[in-house]
Order: C-alpha cells, then structure tokens, then sequence
C-alpha cells in the first residue's frame, strides 16, 4: 500500500533523484575507509593513524550539512544538489591527477565531507514531495542512498588492485557525471519551498530541545553505521589477516543490511512509532557489539555485524521518520544539524576503535565502549519519552500529528 500510494502523491523523478545522489556521493564519502588497507601499505599508518584518516571526511561532512541545510532551506534542494556535486569532483581530480602525500590526504578528506553532506539536499527533496503519512518511506528510500557503502567497499578494494587506489579517484567521477546530469533533467525542485530566511534565524532550532534529543539519538544511529563502514575494512585485514580485497567482501556483507534496511525502519516507525521502534534496536545493537568484542570466530563476527548494522540502518530510518513531523518548515536547517551529529559520532567511533585498539592490543575494548554508548542512547531515549508524553497528548485515534507519532 505504500508504494501505491507512493506512485500517486508526489514526484518519482524527483525521489529517484535524490537517492542516486545520496547513493553515490555516500559511496565518495567512504572512499578513504574502503581504500584504508592500501593506503596504509603505501604510507606505513598505525592503527589509530587510520582511524583518524579515514573519520575526517566524516567530520568535515558533519560540518558541511549545516551549510548544505541552510542552502537547501534558501536556494532549494535541487540547485544545492547540482552545487554539491561539482564541489566534490574537486578532491576526485586531485587525488587522481596529483601526487598524495599525507598532508594531502587530510585536504582531500576535508573536501570529500562535501559528498557526505548530501544527506541534507536529498532528504529534504524527499520529504518536501510527500505528505506527512508518508515521511517515513520517502525519507527510507532516499535514505537508503547510503548503500553506495557497498559500491566503495565492494568495488573499490578490487579496482585498487588493477588501477591503484589513486586510480578509483578519477573512476569515481564516471557515476558522479552521470547522476549529475540525471539531476539536472529529471529532479524538480518541491513546491512547498520555504521562504529564505535570516541565517541566524534558521538556527533558532537549535533552541528547541528536541532538535538535542534527535542529534544524540542519530550520532549513535547513523555514526555507528558509517563510522563502522569506515573501519571495518582495516579491522577485518588486522584481526582476521585476510586480503584487502577480501575485507571488502565481508564489509559489503555485513553494511548490507543496514543500507537496505533503513526504508524498513521508516516504513515501521510509520505503524509502530518511532520512538518505540528505536528502543527494541538500541537493544539490539548493544547486544550485538558486546558479542563483537569478544573476537570470536569470523563468521560469527560477520553475523553479528549484519545483525548490528541492520539494527543501525533501521534506527536512522526511524529517527527521520520523527524529525520532519516535528520539523516541517525546517526540514533542511534540522536535517542539516542531526545529520551533522551523526557525522560527528561517525568521527569519533573509528578515532575510539583505532586508538583504543593501539593503547590495548584488542578491538574489544572499542567495541564494548560502543555498546555502552548504544545503551546509553536507550536511556536517552527514555527521558525524552517521558518529557514528550508529559507535554503532549495523543490526538485522536488516527495519529498522524507530530504530537501522537512522537509519544507512541
């Protein structure tokens, strides 16, 4: 039924549209992360090296959305699409064209973040076609965008080995040039854009407390999930002593789950609530990574990850099913902000398994840090819960207003 009445509210275009940019840009964002075993053989990192290296395109992207919310909110998600994505052709050709030393690779990673923030132009292309029953399906397919995880980490490895890892820089402008055209013709901007504002006034959200409630709840979420994505490349080669290649294999697998799982957890959160959805996966990721950190045999690591990243993919399905119903009007500046936060936990959590890894001698520590962290989030959850449930009322027995959907 939702896809049915997909077909006949907003614009398919427009929806494609946005989730070939966010699937796309999302496989340039993770590029470091995917190639991290080979730049290592080149460069001789340690592990917390690594972990730096491949986090600073996640930290520059986390910064990168408030400016793209803020465009997105006062020029429109398709012209800041197109803006965006000639912007991220610049560290490609570098770090095809030019020599790389280290220093260069921190430039190239700071100007990849622009990819990652593509998060705040494709959701809200999304969200502004569609109405609020809705939200959470459109907001999950574009999304799911972030399966271009799997193109970095199934490709990326395997081309390293023909053309080196300088050399998936400059394929990596082929898909860009394609869907930049595709943008150009197909997406529409939406017709409910919002009036510019003063720039100090779109970050008046900031005074809202539930905009603090949803940053924290999707830098477990959405940070977990790429900061993983991220990593797990050079975990998998470390711990288990496979190929670079095979690493991208296992990593492939194991964000699958999470990449295409993420419209389920918008479609859920759509019937069950997103708040009630988020609980159960909180949960399950913090049983999860506890299995993780005691190092046992690969396939159960791989298993437990699926099971993990798919809990991670679908919780950021259902936090965006809640953000737009509150943060309609500001669904770019918000988006922007919460995707930010996301950013910034996907920064920290390979700097936090490389370094604790480098200080132990054992990734379980950083696991273990991370499903505290997971539980914490549960607990977070909580009291919000109870603030929201204290301040509003159901309305009725169809809840479709931002009051009832956020205390189900």
């Amino acid at each position: 039924m939702k896809l049915s009445n997909l077909r006949k509210s907003g614009h398919a275009p427009s929806l494609l549209s946005a989730f070939l940019y966010f699937d796309i840009s999302f496989m340039i964002w993770v590029l470091l992360g995917a190639l991290g075993v080979y730049i290592t053989a080149d460069f001789g990192l340690t592990a917390g090296q690594v972990g730096f290296i491949v986090a600073i395109p996640i930290l520059a992207g986390s910064i990168f959305r408030v400016v793209m919310g803020i465009l997105t909110d006062r020029f429109g998600p398709k012209k800041t699409s197109i803006g965006g994505m000639l912007v991220t052709m610049i560290p490609l050709l570098w770090g095809w064209l030019f020599g790389i030393t280290v220093a260069e690779l921190y430039f190239i990673g700071i100007m990849l973040g622009v990819a990652g923030a593509s998060f705040s132009a494709a959701l809200p292309m999304a969200s502004r076609w569609y109405p609020p029953h809705l939200q959470g399906v459109a907001m999950g397919i574009a999304g799911a965008g972030n399966s271009g995880t799997l193109l970095a980490t199934l490709f990326g490895p395997t081309l390293a080995e023909s053309v080196g890892w300088n050399g998936v820089f400059g394929l990596a402008l082929i898909p860009l040039t394609l869907v930049l055209f595709t943008y150009i013709f197909l997406a529409k901007e939406p017709p409910n854009q919002p009036k510019p504002k003063k720039i100090k006034d779109y970050f008046s959200v900031l005074k809202e407390r539930d905009s603090w409630y949803f940053c924290a709840l999707y830098s477990v979420t959405f940070g977990g999930f790429v900061g993983l994505a991220s990593f797990l490349s050079y975990f998998f080669a470390t711990q288990y002593e496979v190929s670079g290649v095979m690493a991208g294999y296992f990593v492939t697998i194991v964000i699958a789950s999470g990449s295409f799982l993420r419209p389920v957890g918008g479609a859920i959160a759509d019937k069950i609530g997103g708040v009630r959805l988020l609980q159960y996966l909180f949960v399950g990721v913090a049983v999860c990574m506890l299995g993780v950190s005691f190092l046992p045999p690969l396939v159960l690591v791989i298993g437990l990850l699926f099971i993990g990243m798919g809990c991670l993919g679908m919780g950021n399905g259902a936090v965006f099913q809640l953000v737009p119903q509150v943060f309609q009007k500001e669904i770019g500046m918000v988006t922007g902000i919460v995707g930010a936060a996301g950013g910034i936990g996907g920064f920290f959590l390979p700097n936090i398994l490389g370094t604790l890894r480098s200080l132990t001698g054992t990734y379980a520590s950083g696991f273990i840090t991370f499903a505290l962290v997971s539980l914490f989030a549960l607990g977070l959850l909580y009291i919000a819960q109870t603030g929201w449930k204290k301040e509003w009322k159901p309305a009725g027995n169809k809840k479709t207003s931002p009051e009832s959907i956020r205390v189900q």
